[in-house]
């Protein structure tokens, strides 16, 4: 009894490599379909999108820049204060 339920065992325990395989190529097939489904942007708006982007990087790096001055000095008068 034991003999067949460890026969049984080895069996299933064996990996299907047909089945990865079809798995693969399905995926590959929906890959290809939803790829064809994208609207790609037209180079116009990439470059206008592009512009955006990098202004509103530019504004967040001055507030950063800014507010670090600030919080710099701020410490620093702090300091000067304490150390006296």
């Amino acid at each position: 009894m034991a003999d067949k339920e460890k026969k049984v065992a080895e069996v299933d325990s064996k990996p299907k490599k047909t089945a990865k395989k079809g798995r693969l190529k399905e995926a590959w097939r929906g890959f290809k379909s939803e790829v064809k489904k994208v609207v790609w942007p037209s180079w116009k708006q990439v470059l206008k999108n592009t512009g955006v982007v990098l202004v509103v990087v530019l504004i967040c790096a001055v507030i950063i820049a800014a507010l670090d001055y600030a919080f710099g000095t701020g410490i620093a008068a702090l300091a000067s204060i304490f150390t006296k």
